[in-house]
């Protein structure tokens, strides 16, 4: 701990100035032509106006002004001078806090250190100077228009001195409390920020979880809590005003009020003006500087200081603790999947780009995902009897994004049995991914059923009969056996976690790691490897129902073949894969082609038959497989940017051209393609 830990920086900044009080003296008194010429402003204006022009004498009136404007000169060289004694007093503590700071992080591993050494230093560096000049200002300013004001009549400093003193009293009695609440606010706004970081990427677990009132009022809380600190901090600031009020234009006002008083006890019109001058050109400003300098930069110095080195009550920790606990209040809010994250924003599939977070905000969102208790009491394993409603039944259902928009899915039927295996295929940005976040209970339908398991896909208990693995995995700082374990209420032995993954494939991984106890870091790990992690956390929960949206995208054909017969072959377990590639269809028992608002459903030898799209699918499938390459298209079948390839190598017409989608019977016109031929029946 430091030696001053205890102190505060009041005492901390004293005993700095003390140990350079070589440059201190210089500063002050350097300061003094600052007062000359203060004194000056007022003393020269009144002897002009008494001595010279109300006595007719201009000569003596501008002797007077032009000495006013000599002391103006001299206070700028002053000034001039004064930087560089601020100077030496501003880097020797530049520099103090830097070793500090670099020597905390070496001595601590302080991930912040960065910031500190870049930011905050900088921040109490230029903080400091500028309390050093609007101090220094205000004192020795205050010094001069009290000397003029005494040396014009002692009946003027009589009318000014009280407010100003007052003011000045007010001011420095609410610089602790003003202080304290500006902490307090800034505290309140990081817990805040804090929160909504964590709430923010996790919003598809919450609303999958149907935690949207649990959340909210943990923000409602916290927005409180803000609301609070500022008001209080608004109040305390109100005495800033008063002070500026009371010490720098109260004096005016009486002034202005007792300037016939003043009169007739032989105050002349000439010492008047000037005390006018002293309280508008000098105290006023340099209050004014002062209480809005002080006020807000002295308190900015002293938290950032306290952040920088100190060893007392750092609210930075307040703020951890912060965090803390609005992660754990997500964690109580919000029990879903940890992969239920994937809610398109349109028709297209969006991913959800989760792929790292920092410790504390993955483990909170990993915590808003965690599947309930009471799915344990729900293994897989079941036998399934006659009587038992299917894995999943959709009746009617529909759902568009907005009132007046077109329906991605329109009076969509489908009756998915226990145990079985359901590929969905589709055009990009059919609706695909809007299906499985309907499944998975974070889209609400417009029309429509959704029953998994014979119950509501939004209803009590309904995040332990269904799991969602996206196609960007969340994966945690954290052992690897925390990350598969995550979406288990009870303790899963070893043998079954290892078993889980050698089903899935990732049993090459942990071996590389160094076991399930190796700690992983997300940023390290390839998007295929967090893809083969959620797989196995979701392979291991008991929700009997997992739909892949895409899950498998970062595999190869082999790995991606490997995991979804493993879940297919889950007992009990029902599958319904989102497929990117043909070939997870071919796998599947059944498949769900979707073009629009129409679907059909069939086995892959049924729909080749009978979809000329589901062939379309598997003509471009084909495609990529021919020796030689055959017609490789820059983009994919039906690509979002509308572009497809024309028909398969061998085909009559086919030149390896790639053409618009246009309505059925619109053609090319001749010689449109280049290549100065007629079409050939494209």
């Amino acid at each position: 701990m430091n030696s001053g830990a205890s102190e505060g920086p009041y005492r901390r900044g004293v005993r700095f100035l003390r140990r350079r009080w070589p440059v201190v003296v210089r500063l002050a008194l350097w300061s003094v032509l600052e007062t000359g010429q203060t004194f000056l402003t007022g003393y020269a204006l009144a002897r002009a106006l008494d001595d010279g022009f109300l006595k007719g004498d201009e000569a003596a009136g501008l002797w007077w002004l032009g000495a006013a404007a000599l002391g103006v000169v001299v206070a700028a060289y002053g000034t001039g001078r004064v930087y560089r004694a601020v100077a030496d007093l501003v880097e020797p503590l530049r520099d103090s806090l830097v070793r500090q700071v670099v020597g905390r992080g070496l001595r601590d591993a302080d991930g912040a250190a960065v910031s500190r050494l870049t930011q905050q230093v900088e921040i109490a560096r230029d903080t400091f100077a500028g309390l050093i000049m609007v101090s220094r200002s205000f004192v020795f300013t205050a010094a001069g228009a009290l000397i003029g004001l005494f040396s014009l009549d002692p009946l003027l400093l009589l009318v000014v001195a009280p407010p100003l003193l007052a003011g000045i009293g007010l001011f420095v009695g609410s610089l602790r409390p003003l202080a304290r609440r500006q902490e307090d606010f800034l505290v309140a706004d990081e817990n805040l920020a804090a929160q909504l970081g964590l709430v923010c990427p996790g919003l598809r677990d919450v609303t999958a979880a149907g935690a949207e009132r649990d959340v909210a009022g943990d923000l409602d809380r916290g927005v409180a809590t803000e609301y609070r600190t500022a008001s209080s901090l608004a109040r305390w600031g109100l005495l800033r005003t008063a002070a500026l009020v009371t010490g720098g234009q109260l004096p005016l006002v009486l002034l202005l009020a007792t300037a016939p008083w003043l009169l007739d006890r032989g105050v002349t019109p000439g010492s008047l003006v000037g005390a006018t001058a002293y309280v508008t050109q000098a105290l006023l400003p340099a209050l004014h500087n002062l209480v809005h300098g002080l006020g807000a930069s002295g308190s900015r110095l002293a938290i950032v200081l306290r952040r920088l080195v100190w060893d007392g009550p750092p609210r930075a920790e307040d703020a951890g603790e912060a965090l803390a606990d609005a992660a754990e209040a997500l964690a109580d809010a919000a029990e879903a999947p940890a992969d239920a994250a994937e809610v398109p924003t349109g028709a297209a599939e969006v991913p959800t780009g989760a792929a790292e977070v920092p410790t504390g905000a993955a483990k909170a969102l990993a915590d808003a995902a965690e599947a309930p208790a009471d799915a344990a009491e729900s293994p897989v394993g079941l036998t399934q009897s006659v009587a038992e409603p299917p894995a999943l039944h959709l009746s009617s259902l529909t759902f568009a994004y907005g009132p007046h928009a077109e329906p991605v899915l329109k009076d969509l039927a489908l009756t998915v049995a226990r145990g079985e295996h359901l590929a969905v295929v589709g055009p990009s940005g059919i609706g695909k991914s809007t299906l499985a976040g309907i499944v998975a209970g974070l889209l609400e339908p417009d029309a429509g059923q959704v029953r998994v398991h014979g119950l509501p896909v939004r209803g009590e208990g309904a995040v332990g009969r269904r799991v969602l693995i996206p196609q960007e995995a969340y994966v945690f700082t954290g052992s690897l056996g925390d990350n598969l374990r995550y979406l288990r209420g009870d303790s899963v032995p070893e043998a079954e976690v290892l078993a889980a993954a050698e089903a899935i494939g990732l049993a090459p991984l942990i071996e590389r790691l160094g076991g399930l106890e190796a700690d992983v870091a997300p940023a390290e790990l390839s998007a295929g490897e967090r893809q083969l992690i959620a797989l196995t956390r979701a392979y291991l929960s008991h929700a009997p129902l997992a739909i892949l949206d895409e899950a498998t995208c970062h595999l190869d054909p082999v790995a991606e073949s490997r995991a979804e017969r493993a879940f297919a072959a889950r007992p009990g377990g029902t599958l319904m894969v989102i497929a990117h590639r043909v070939s997870s269809a071919r796998r599947a028992g059944r498949v769900l082609v979707m073009d629009g608002t129409h679907a059909l459903c069939g086995r892959h030898d049924e729909l080749m038959e009978r979809s000329p799209l589901y062939r379309d699918l598997n003509g471009a499938a084909d495609d990529r497989d021919l020796p030689g390459g055959g017609s490789h298209p820059a983009l994919a079948l039906r690509d979002p940017y509308r572009v497809d390839p024309v028909p398969r190598p061998g085909l009559p017409g086919d030149r390896g051209h790639v053409v618009a989608h246009r309505a059925v019977g619109q053609m090319e016109a001749v010689r449109d393609l280049g290549d100065r031929r007629p079409p050939g029946g494209e």
